[in-house]
């Protein structure tokens, strides 16, 4: 099927929301932006983090991030949103113009760029929609709410020569860069253990309400799109559809990814040969969520054993706060919701994400910690845009390319896949990435609702 084809089977009038290797040589951005011209911007979905992502484009008057400074080749043209209100909001502050449908954001030729922040299970179709357009990507984290659909994007963006920019940013932070050379550098000698944490102060328990009228301004239709249909629930509209299979894998997915995947780069790892997962939704058995409060993986690789431990009801347990991602501090580690234990033969390494520095500790000495090397860290959101937009005219590849997203957003799939096949041991085929055992089938692909459908042929 030809892409127009595609395009205009697949969006009908109710779809809405709306210095690296060169690989993308001869493709130019929609619009062929060079250097002296500004980027035409679309931001499509613009709940909380779209809106946030605005910042470090082209927000106005931008006075909360600190050492913020407005890039002046961008210009944001749309904000598109099944939520009017929430939609015309954004475009307000942005000086953009709202549109409801997706489709009128792909079918301007002048919109060299998009941000994809829509809800997890949308990200892939959204974002494969915009690279079959001609444009540019940011997508927002996770790449995919299953396996298969990342392995599409991956497709897209190679077959249409598309940028396309993962939202993890800690690949753009200059101390993460800097523990990379000092593990590539051999300091940390051989490292066989790489656990990752995932702790949060509290999880969402909640009953779904239903009977609800629909409000005016939401296309609830558009908002599931792939996923099945359902009535309006405000309970699934409003966040908690984080903590249902349809929409997305719980917080090891949503959230979770950015740690796993700072945590695969430092170790220089691709696909595991093996993975497997247990826990439980412990906390309270009578909420309607479906996804675990409580996950330990474990994944197999030549030489590493690599694990993801998450908890969601540990409120003693600290997120790296704003003070700390910009400053010289670190975190508390023992406590870090968020941290990196790397243990190598010469030393262990905690690395903070989003600006929790790291640091590298020997043996103890008279019972005290002994730091053998370290760096502070500060938040890279704006440094991550930059390296988008740099991309976009040069056509390299960008920090956090679209296949190195899949990667590791693949390896939080293998863990819920297990999770949701008791605990099962699956083997990974560690050319495809793609789990072997059959009873996997179902999850690493989902079933699409028409015309909400992503093709095996992108």
């Amino acid at each position: 099927m030809e892409r127009r084809d595609f395009i205009k089977t697949s969006i009908s009038s109710t779809l809405g929301f709306g210095a690296g290797l060169t690989i993308l040589s001869g493709a130019a951005s929609a619009q062929g932006t060079t250097a002296n011209n500004k980027i035409n911007l679309a931001l499509i979905g613009c709940g909380g983090r779209g809106t946030s992502l605005l910042h470090g484009f082209d927000y106005p008057n931008n006075s909360r991030i600190t050492g913020f400074q407005e890039m002046d080749d961008v210009n944001v043209v749309y904000c598109c949103d099944v939520r009017k209100e929430r939609g015309e909001k954004a475009a307000g502050k942005a000086n953009a113009k709202y549109v409801s449908e997706m489709r009128t954001v792909l079918d301007d030729k002048s919109v060299d760029a998009v941000v994809c922040a829509l809800p997890d299970h949308w990200h892939a179709l959204g974002a494969i929609l915009a690279i079959q357009a001609g444009k540019d990507v940011y997508t927002e984290k996770p790449v995919s709410q299953s396996g298969w659909e990342g392995q599409k994007m991956v497709e897209a963006a190679r077959k249409y020569k598309r940028i396309v920019q993962h939202g993890t940013q800690n690949r753009s932070a200059a101390y993460n860069i800097e523990a990379k050379k000092y593990i590539e550098d051999g300091k940390l000698g051989t490292i066989h253990l790489c656990r990752v944490f995932n702790q949060k102060r509290e999880m969402n328990s909640f009953k779904i309400k239903t009977g609800e009228p629909l409000p005016e301004g939401i296309n609830w239709s558009a908002w599931l799109g792939p996923a099945a249909d359902r009535p309006y629930s405000s309970t699934i509209l409003n966040s908690n559809w984080h903590e249902l299979w349809d929409f997305s894998s719980g917080d090891v997915l949503n959230d979770g990814v950015h740690q796993i995947d700072l945590a695969r780069w430092l170790v220089g790892k691709e696909i595991p040969k093996s993975a497997y997962a247990v826990g439980g939704r412990f906390t309270d058995p009578n909420s309607d969520a479906q996804t675990p409060d409580t996950l330990i993986a474990s994944y197999e690789f030549d030489d590493l054993t690599f694990t993801v431990e998450e908890t969601l009801y540990s409120n003693y347990i600290l997120k790296i706060d704003g003070t700390v991602r910009q400053s010289d501090m670190f975190p508390y580690w023992m406590q870090c919701a968020t941290r990196i234990e790397l243990y190598g033969t010469k030393g262990l390494m905690m690395v903070g994400r989003h600006g929790g520095g790291w640091q590298v500790f020997d043996r103890p000495k008279d019972r005290q910690p002994v730091v053998k090397a370290q760096a502070f860290g500060r938040f890279p959101d704006v440094e991550h845009k930059r390296n988008f937009l740099d991309c976009i005219k040069s056509r390299e590849l960008p920090n956090a390319d679209i296949e190195k997203g899949h990667r590791s957003t693949s390896l939080v799939h293998y863990s819920t896949i297990s999770y949701r096949l008791g605990g099962m041991k699956l083997d990974i085929d560690e050319k495809t990435g793609v789990p072997k055992n059959p009873q996997a089938a179902q999850y690493w692909k989902r079933d699409y609702r028409s015309p909400y459908v992503i093709p095996d042929e992108v």
